[in-house]
């Protein structure tokens, strides 16, 4: 599994202000509807319901939320670059300004784990993330993030 797989180029956005979690979490349902066709009120409210259980800011800016869903056919991913960071009760108590939110199938199983998994070592390394900050543009974002396994396949 790639980035490329679970994310497409037109569910990577730059947004200038979100002033709570729960308006991120609208908006990412809003990129959910229009990138891949399900229902925006019920990725938020799968979203929420998720982050519910547990903060999904991982630390170092950064917030990984997560749900399964029924009406979800594939595991797939969206991702926001926010220009003001944002308070997420991260671990480390750190405002948040990547977000990537995957959406999954409800019986993914392990395809979700790896898609996790894959998301959180992309964005671990802190030159991706230098990059990510660095720029604006969602084409920019995409190919930064989708072009990390075309450098570690060689």
């Amino acid at each position: 599994m790639q980035l490329s797989d679970i994310l497409k180029a037109n569910a990577v956005k730059s947004i200038s202000s979100c002033t709570s979690k729960k308006r991120l979490f609208h908006d990412l349902g809003e990129l959910a509807e229009t990138s891949y066709g399900l229902s925006a009120t019920s990725v938020i409210e799968a979203l929420m319901e998720r982050e519910n259980l547990g903060p999904t800011g991982v630390g170092q800016g950064i917030a990984l939320p997560h749900a399964r869903m029924p009406e979800a056919k594939d595991v797939f991913g969206l991702f926001l670059r926010l220009e003001k960071p944002l308070d997420f009760d991260a671990v480390d108590r750190q405002p948040v300004d990547l977000v990537f939110a995957l959406i999954a199938p409800e019986n993914a199983g392990v395809d979700h784990l790896k898609a996790l998994a894959l998301v959180s070592r992309t964005l671990r390394n802190t030159s991706i993330c230098a990059k990510l900050r660095a720029n604006q543009e969602a084409n920019t974002l995409h190919t930064i993030l989708t072009a990390v396994e075309s450098t570690q396949a060689a």
